[in-house]
């Protein structure tokens, strides 16, 4: 199964209709969604034009970001998370998107363009292997993409790579709180929805510590699993990890 070409294929779709999908649940109000993950009324008003009700969490709000600093955004998708940073760097920092999904990088530089940001930029890029210099970032942020990668060891090694000393990266994510069945891993509509790909979470964590970070652990939204998943044992994990 080429889970890759089915998440493409998804993601194509809701950038090119608008479609407010939350995973499953496509008829989903993208604002309340985004409310219901942390994203502030005033959030909203400033970038809520790359608003799709996607994600579980709101990694900027997360974030210690500062002004100057360079950000990647992994897995950008329509932009919202980079013109929320953009704000806290400033026109003397840089936010670089990473998606392999041609339609939402379409969206996000249209998106970019009528926000008129000059310091945004969307690079097409596999997060499995990306586009940039080695100890050259401050800080990652991802917001609920890490568990559509098939291979996180290599998501989370090359993110320790491209970081400096110190740097951190922020991550909202699914996570499971119990094995999944046979039929629910092979299910299309869960790999691209988030959950058939998403490791228990012990497993997420120690990939991560793996890989050379420090962890801590911000929150942990278990209420996400009733609002967007039916009650599957899951839940939105937030993380803080530092090179």
């Amino acid at each position: 199964m080429d889970v890759k070409k089915i998440v493409k294929e998804h993601y194509s779709n809701v950038a090119k209709t608008g479609c407010s999908c939350s995973c499953n649940n496509k008829m989903a109000d993208a604002k309340i969604i985004a409310k219901s993950i942390g994203y502030s009324n005033k959030e909203l008003s400033e970038a809520g034009i790359a608003n799709l009700g996607l994600g579980c969490g709101n990694p900027v709000a997360l974030s210690d970001i500062k002004i100057g600093e360079i950000v990647v955004d992994l897995g950008s998708g329509a932009g919202i998370d980079c013109f929320l940073a953009s704000k806290k760097v400033g026109i003397k920092g840089k936010i670089i998107g990473l998606d392999f999904n041609e339609d939402m990088l379409k969206l996000a530089r249209k998106n970019a363009k009528k926000l008129k940001l000059k310091n945004v930029e969307f690079k097409k890029a596999d997060i499995e292997k990306m586009p940039l210099q080695d100890n050259s970032v401050n800080v990652i942020i991802s917001n609920c993409v890490i568990n559509l990668a098939p291979n996180k060891n290599k998501v989370f090694s090359e993110a320790y790579r491209v970081l400096k000393k110190g740097g951190r990266m922020f991550i909202s994510d699914i996570v499971l709180l119990k094995e999944l069945s046979v039929k629910e891993k092979a299910d299309k509509g869960l790999i691209s929805g988030c959950v058939a790909g998403a490791l228990l979470k012990d497993e997420y964590i120690k990939i991560i510590k793996s890989a050379g970070f420090k962890v801590e652990i911000l929150s942990e939204d278990k209420k996400i699993s009733k609002e967007q998943y039916e009650g599957m044992p899951l839940e939105s994990l937030k993380i803080k990890a530092i090179k």
